[in-house]
Parts: C-alpha cells; sequence; structure tokens
C-alpha cells in the first residue's frame, strides 16, 4: 500500500476524519442507552480518557427516546462529544419514529448484513439514507464477519464453486466484506449522500485476516476508514492483538479512525480500550498524550528493587500531574524521561531523554547521577531519591515548556 494514501474528510461534529487529519480515537459504551444518567457518566468517562467520538447502542425505542436527553446532560456538564448511534435491524424504524433521536445524532453506524433482508433490504438502506442526507448527517457502513450479508457471501461461494480455478473460504469471505461496504457506500451516494458522508469499515476478529481486508479496501476505495478488531478479546490476548493489527495497518497509512474492542471484566472500567488505542499511536510517534517513561527490563546486574519501585513511581507521578500539566504547560507531552537500573545502559539512556536518572546496580556505589539534555546534572544519594528525583522533573518542566496564556 503506498505511503501517499490520503482519504476524503469526513466531519463528526467538530472532528475531522481522514484527508490526511490526525488518527482519531473512539469507543463505545457498554451501558443501556435508556439508562441516561450511566450512559452519560460513561461517555464523558471515555471522552475524558480521550476518546474523541463515543458510540452508543440505539436498540429499541427507550434507547431512541433517549438519546436527546444524554445529550442535553452532555452540554450541560460543558462537554461537546460528537455522539454515533448503532443501529442494528431496525434503525431505518427507530430514526424515522424519533426525529429528535436522528437530528441529535452526529452519525449513524448501520451494518450492511442487517440493515434489512431480502425484498426489504434496500428499502430499508434507502430509508436510513435519506434520513441521514435530511439531516446532514455523516454514516460509517461497517460490516463484520459475524453478521455478514449472507445473500452476498452465497452468491460469491457460488461462483467461486463454478470457478475453475477456486479460492480459499477465507479468501471469499474477504472478498464479500469488501464488496458489502463497497457497493452499500455506492448505493449510498446513488441515493444521495454526498461521498464526503461516508466512512467504511470491515472488522474481523483474527489478525492475519483484518490486515489483509483492510489492505485491499485502502486499495479499491479512498473512503476514509475505521480500523479494529471486532471482538479483539480480553486482557493482553486482546491487547496484544489490537496493537499488532492496528500498528500494521497504521505503518502503511491505512485507517483514519480507530478502536481497540476490549472485553472488560464485570464492572470493569471501559476506559482501559481507549488508553491501549492512546499507547499504539503514541508508541507509533502519530500523537502524544503523555511524557515517555523509558525504564530498563532489570537482570542480574539489578536484584535490588529499587529502579522497579522508582519507575512504578514516576509513571504514576506523571500520571496524576498531566492534566494539570497540560493545561498550563505547552508541549510537555513531548518530555521523555528515562528510569534505568545499572550502568551498562543507564547512563546512555539518560542521555537520550530531556531528564534521566541511572540508578546503581548490584555492587555498584549506592549513587545515582541525573542527566538533563545530556548533561550529568548531579548525583542523587539517600532514602529521598524518587522525591529528588520529582522536583528535579518539576522544574525543568517550568524552566522548559512555555505557560499556556
Amino acid at each position: 500500500m503506498p505511503k501517499d494514501r490520503n482519504s476524503i474528510v469526513v466531519k463528526i461534529g467538530d472532528v475531522a476524519i481522514g484527508g490526511g487529519e490526525p488518527i482519531v480515537i473512539q469507543s463505545m459504551t457498554n451501558t443501556d442507552t435508556a439508562d441516561i444518567k450511566k450512559t452519560t457518566k460513561q461517555i464523558i468517562e471515555l471522552y475524558e480518557e480521550g476518546s474523541e467520538i463515543v458510540r452508543i447502542t440505539v436498540d429499541r425505542a427507550e434507547a431512541a427516546k433517549a438519546v436527546p436527553f444524554i445529550k442535553e446532560g452532555l452540554d450541560k456538564a460543558g462537554y461537546s462529544i460528537p455522539l454515533v448511534g448503532d443501529f442494528h435491524y431496525i434503525g431505518h424504524k427507530l430514526l424515522r419514529d424519533y426525529p429528535d433521536c436522528a437530528e441529535t445524532l452526529d452519525k449513524y453506524r448501520i451494518n450492511p448484513g442487517n440493515v434489512g433482508f431480502k425484498n426489504k433490504k434496500d428499502k430499508q438502506f434507502s430509508e436510513i439514507i435519506e434520513i441521514a442526507c435530511e439531516n446532514d448527517k455523516p454514516i460509517r457502513i461497517g460490516a463484520n464477519w459475524g453478521s455478514i450479508d449472507q445473500e452476498l457471501l452465497t452468491l460469491l461461494m457460488d461462483q467461486n464453486n463454478r470457478a475453475k480455478v477456486k479460492k480459499s473460504s477465507n479468501a471469499v469471505l474477504r472478498d464479500a466484506l469488501i464488496k458489502s461496504v463497497i457497493y452499500s457506500a455506492i448505493r449510498a451516494e446513488e441515493i444521495g449522500m454526498k461521498k464526503s458522508k461516508i466512512i467504511l469499515s470491515a472488522k474481523v476478529s483474527n489478525v492475519s485476516e483484518l490486515i489483509k481486508v483492510y489492505t485491499s479496501l485502502a486499495e479499491k476505495t479512498d473512503y476514509p476508514l475505521h480500523l479494529g478488531l471486532t471482538e479483539a478479546g480480553m486482557g493482553m490476548r486482546g491487547i496484544v492483538s489490537s496493537v499488532s493489527a492496528l500498528s500494521i495497518l497504521i505503518n502503511q497509512n491505512i485507517g483514519d479512525t480507530i478502536r481497540v474492542s476490549l472485553t472488560p471484566r464485570p464492572d470493569e472500567n471501559r476506559v482501559e480500550e481507549v488508553k491501549v488505542a492512546k499507547e499504539i499511536l503514541q508508541s507509533l510517534g502519530i500523537k502524544t498524550y503523555r511524557p515517555d517513561v523509558v525504564a530498563c527490563p532489570g537482570c542480574g546486574r539489578t536484584t535490588s528493587t529499587v529502579f522497579q519501585e522508582l519507575a512504578i513511581d514516576i509513571e504514576r507521578y506523571i500520571e496524576i500531574e498531566m492534566p494539570k500539566w497540560k493545561k498550563l504547560y505547552v508541549g510537555v507531552d513531548q518530555l521523555k524521561v528515562a528510569v534505568m537500573g545499572c550502568i551498562v545502559n543507564g547512563p546512555g539512556e539518560s542521555k537520550h531523554a530531556n531528564i534521566g536518572i541511572s540508578l546503581p546496580g548490584t555492587g555498584e556505589e549506592p549513587a545515582a547521577p541525573v542527566f538533563i539534555d545530556g548533561n550529568k546534572f548531579k548525583i542523587l544519594r539517600g532514602k529521598n531519591i524518587s522525591d529528588d528525583f520529582k522536583k528535579i522533573l518539576y522544574n525543568y518542566i517550568k524552566e522548559n515548556y512555555n505557560k499556556k496564556l
């Protein structure tokens, strides 16, 4: 895939997606949308963590009725957060019967695999597109391999069975996903939707298959693309799968907006998926959200836990203070900090950072040199190294980052 792929720009509220704009993070609530208080609270939590767009389920009348009140609550709390309505099966009916919902949402997400079946499919799809056009709303046409358009898949399978050179079943499934969203986008334009109002996605839950789908999709169209595994999984597995897939695609300049679809544990905070998405973009050098803290993994030269404890303490200190620093100091999220554990790589890594500390390893002199912008600043000793280093760190920020007006 060429590195210079530029898609069309689609505006979702005040957020621009595509056309070389920075990649946008989005997430989705897992509350009952009809519960206005809980849903509003979770939307704010996701937004505060860094989700620039938040999607909510609109699956029945009670949810559709709640949407304007959720938006009202966000406005009263001082939040301008683009809201996306997620519609399946009866989206046409809900948007038609609850015009306040249709008007309030900033974007509609529809699935070509369940927007309608047989002779009702085009009618119901057309109805959603017409309502979107009337309200000047963009849409995401999002296919999933778990709910793929069965008529199209059956057609492609039949064609493949008759072909002299047969494709694998996975290849046919990929074709079906790609054709499904592209056909739907073309049909939406025929109905009257502007090209600058359409975003596409074609999600699977397998990393290698996702890469193949999006590489092909990016070659075939210039619509903005939303990336994500449809179900990444839980914990470490979900994180690793998402990082693997999204990093490869983003490095090929594929993708304009992303979601990391992690399965949370019961009552677990929903923001974990946003944190992972931020880490992906920061690690690739696309966006910065907080200072980088480099810490060595430890080895037989670092049998003491001092450097580990200090690294954890500094990470926590930065995480707590960062919201305040970002409001006060321009560019503080670009700061690089190193917390190293012995003389082998410690001084070198510390010199590469804006500010770094090299703690004594096993058998070394109990002294911790601090480096600022590549030069040795001072040596810390004693029991208060952590507090002393935090003071040096904060003084560096005050002296090197301009205060916001």
